[in-house]
């Protein structure tokens, strides 16, 4: 079985993309590749360079994310499994057309003591100057934590745990699923953690000038989520401090719904249900925004008969119209 995880278009006919292909010697675990578009015509995939020699487990690796900020240069990320079979985190760039060496993310080996670390969004603003989220275990076991990492004029930073984090993650139980970066070191991104009661939450955080803020719940979520089950699925960013966050929570009753929460000027809004998706479930889970208040969104809802269907919402002058069935 082969896949494609990742895609970004630079430009019209110029993308690249990854995901992971399995082969009867890799049996299940897979390899991780890239594959590039250029003037409308794709080339061959290939493995992406270096990962024979980090991928040394029987897991597999993947790519994630992929982004492109112009035609040929982007930066990827995702997971391999090492020699001991711990899952790592790594990162690689494209230049001109060509892809570099895979490296494990820069200081994830010193965070990542149980071997559970893997990317899981990566944003670039221009070319080399990206960040990229995702997670680790700082203890043996099941038992998670969240990180940033900014790769500045072509380098990686060390990766951190993102501030605050730690602290809400009472439960063990955190990813970063998403993070958009409208210009360089101006980022926001966010997931979820599990609290003390390990009811799972959702959180937003931002980068200013290349410092991460302190992550914090959605505004609201947590009147929302009285059934314990809320995460950001998606970010996205048109200008630094202006963005909008998507994803899912749980009501009373169990159900998952949707719900968009807005930032201004630096400055997260109250999380709400969208609008037109009924009652009986749904998910937000992919984002757009060309302009501050102008996005779209897509994901699924359960219609009365129970069958699951697509809808798209759109934001216009700041207020979310009510979602359509697609």
């Amino acid at each position: 079985i082969d896949e494609v995880d990742a895609l970004s278009c630079a430009s019209p006919g110029n993308c690249s993309a990854g995901g992971l292909f399995v082969t009867p010697a890799n049996g299940d675990g897979g390899e991780a590749f890239v594959a590039n578009q250029t003037g409308g015509a794709w080339g061959q995939a290939e493995e992406v360079p270096g990962m024979a020699s980090l991928n040394l487990g029987d897991g597999g690796s993947d790519v994630v994310s992929v982004s492109c900020p112009s035609a040929g240069n982007c930066s990827a990320g995702g997971e391999y499994v090492d020699s001991s079979g711990g899952q790592q985190a790594f990162v690689v760039g494209e230049v001109n057309g060509t892809w570099g060496t895979a490296q494990e993310a820069p200081g994830t080996a010193a965070i990542n003591v149980g071997e559970g670390a893997g990317i899981d969004s990566v944003s670039c603003a221009s070319a080399g100057n990206c960040s990229a989220v995702g997670q680790y275990s700082d203890k043996q076991g099941p038992l998670d934590q969240v990180f940033a990492i900014d790769e500045v004029n072509g380098t990686w930073d060390n990766a951190q745990p993102i501030p605050g984090t730690v602290a809400l993650n009472a439960g063990d139980d955190a990813n970063a699923v998403s993070i958009s970066c409208p210009a360089a070191g101006n980022c926001a991104a966010g997931g979820y953690y599990a609290d003390a009661s390990n009811q799972l939450q959702a959180f937003v955080v931002d980068e200013v000038n290349g410092t991460w803020g302190t992550a914090q719940e959605v505004p609201g979520t947590a009147t929302l989520n009285a059934g314990g089950d809320a995460e950001v699925g998606t970010v996205s960013c048109p200008s630094p401090g202006n963005c909008t966050a998507g994803g899912g929570y749980a009501a009373k009753d169990h159900r998952e719904q949707a719900f968009v929460a807005g930032e201004t000027n630096g400055v997260w809004g109250t999380g709400a249900k969208l609008a037109g998706v009924g009652t009986a479930g749904s998910y937000l889970g992919t984002l757009s925004c060309t302009s501050a208040g102008t996005c779209s969104a897509g994901g699924e809802y359960i219609d009365a008969s129970r069958s699951g269907q697509a809808f798209v919402a759109d934001e216009v002058g700041g207020t979310w119209g009510k979602a359509e069935q697609v």
